[in-house]
């Protein structure tokens, strides 16, 4: 009789402790950009049910080869993205970015625009769905290896929607992505954004992040960028992190052990939220549960 009650008292705590977790929602975002619908997952803070106040929101990009539900699926604790949820009374909105879009607006192919898809599309969509804080005081994005690119690509662009900015292990570097030995491989790769014959040097070197130092200096944006040691992109991140010392851009970097594993992306992601938690907080917008 002992061991039931014992048993039924660890039912009781796991059905309280599963009750109120944060909760992952699917959300069809539809887009007239490329006429199609893709999916996005939503990360809502337990808080959220409980009150009637509006939210802040981190942008979560997914890599390449990847796809919206990555940071859910992927990371070995599979409670990550709900613990953070919980810990900073954030949303966290994960949205498609297809496998090779490098979340640029393709010049030569209509069905892969997701510059325009994120900024115009997920973010209306997001701030018409939830409470949330719909401006860029309230607003901040990340993302791992491609999705670091799009993180600081896009914010960079759009400093109106974002106040804040980070990247894990960044492909920052488009610029050298082609080469003799990677040209075919690459170009195939990059098909759906630039097309079959891919493009000349000079447009993926436009598109690069680590050509844009001007542009970020000039939007003030809070920055925090990180890469492990032993990972293919360090030197393309490094020499990011000269030029925006070099420049005197303001930002947060850090070289972590560790290479291009979701061992190190699960371990880097807390300190990009402990990051962008001072900047809301310092913005007057982070949700303050008494």
């Amino acid at each position: 009789m002992k061991k039931l009650q014992i048993v039924f008292l660890f039912f009781l705590l796991g059905h309280t402790v599963v009750s109120y977790a944060a909760k992952a929602d699917t959300l069809q975002i539809p887009s007239m950009a490329m006429n199609k619908t893709y999916k996005a997952a939503v990360v809502l803070p337990s808080s959220y049910a409980k009150s009637k106040i509006n939210y802040p929101v981190l942008y979560l990009l997914h890599g390449a080869y990847g796809h919206f539900n990555d940071w859910l699926s992927k990371t070995p604790d599979k409670n990550l993205l709900h613990n953070l949820a919980d810990q900073y009374n954030i949303i966290i909105v994960m949205p498609e970015g297809e496998t090779f879009s490098f979340y640029l607006d393709s010049p030569v192919n209509k069905g892969s625009q997701f510059e325009t898809y994120i900024t115009k599309e997920v973010i209306q969509k997001v701030d018409n769905t939830y409470r949330t804080i719909n401006n860029r005081k309230g607003r901040v994005i990340t993302g791992l290896s491609m999705g670091g690119h799009g993180a600081l690509y896009l914010s960079a662009r759009h400093p109106e929607l974002f106040c804040a900015a980070g990247s894990m292990s960044g492909a920052v570097d488009m610029g050298s992505m082609i080469n003799p030995e990677s040209k075919e491989r690459v170009t195939k790769l990059m098909e759906p954004v630039f097309g079959i014959e891919g493009a000349p040097q000079e447009v993926y070197a436009s598109s690069a992040v680590l050509n844009m130092v001007d542009k970020i200096k000039s939007n003030k944006l809070e920055l925090i960028i990180d890469c492990g040691v032993d990972d293919f992109l360090i030197e393309s991140n490094r020499e990011l992190h000269r030029r925006l010392v070099y420049n005197k851009v303001a930002h947060d970097y850090t070289e972590r052990p560790g290479a291009h594993t979701w061992e190190y992306w699960e371990n880097a992601l807390p300190s990009h939220v402990l990051f962008f938690s001072k900047i809301l907080n310092n913005n007057g917008v982070a949700v303050v549960e008494k």
